[in-house]
C-alpha cells in the first residue's frame, strides 16, 4: 500500500467519523455549511533517514 493510499484513507475516516458525531454537528454547520471537507487535497510527506526522535519533535514543535 503506498503512502498515498494511507493518507487518502486516514483523511477520509476522520472526516466521517466527524461527521457522524452528532456532538459536532452545530459546529461543523456553522464552518463547513457549502461541503463537507476538512482536508485540502495534497499532502507533503518525507522520509527521516537517520534523524532521531528528538531531533524530529523539536522540528515539529517549532513549526509555525
Amino acid at each position: 500500500m503506498s503512502i498515498s493510499s494511507i493518507i487518502s484513507k486516514i483523511k477520509q475516516i476522520t472526516t466521517y467519523r466527524v461527521w457522524c458525531d452528532k456532538r459536532f454537528i452545530p459546529l461543523l454547520q456553522k464552518h463547513f455549511w457549502k461541503e463537507k471537507t476538512f482536508w485540502t487535497d495534497g499532502f507533503f510527506v518525507c522520509s527521516i533517514g537517520e534523524a532521531n526522535p528528538e531531533t524530529i519533535k523539536a522540528y515539529i514543535e517549532n513549526q509555525g
